[in-house]
């Protein structure tokens, strides 16, 4: 990096200065920002180093502020039904009986390891998610 770079990051911090994101208000800010220097056709280095700078401090604030919380496999495995269009009757292959389907979903009993491999074959997904 040159000096004349050096200079014009520290002018630029100067300018915007980022600081940890610490509120939503903060952090759309920062988007509203890192979105006007994504915008601009070529970058000077000044303005790539901040725009990394800024992601990072985004990504920061985002990861600890919307954690995701963990799934049970039974929650994991009704969404999947949704989101394929699926009902019961449709997981009968999965766990040889309709009354089985109904307990599994029910959470009146767990998934078993070969319940977990075939829904991970049947839906393309890694068998984790349903652990």
């Amino acid at each position: 990096m040159t000096v004349t770079a050096t200079a014009d990051y520290r002018k630029l911090l100067a300018q915007a200065a980022p600081t940890a994101i610490h509120s939503e208000q903060e952090n759309e800010h920062a988007i509203a920002l890192l979105e006007d220097l994504s915008s601009k056709p070529q970058l000077t280095t000044a303005e790539q180093q901040l725009v990394e700078l800024l992601a990072i401090l985004i990504e920061d604030f985002e990861d600890k502020q919307y954690l995701l919380k963990q799934s049970k496999p039974v929650e994991v495995l009704a969404e999947l039904m949704e989101a394929h269009g699926l009902r019961q009757k449709d997981l009968v292959d999965v766990f040889s009986t309709p009354s089985i389907v109904s307990e599994v979903l029910n959470e009146k009993r767990t998934l078993t390891t070969e319940h977990i491999r075939k829904l991970a074959q049947k839906f393309r997904v890694s068998p984790a998610v349903f652990i």
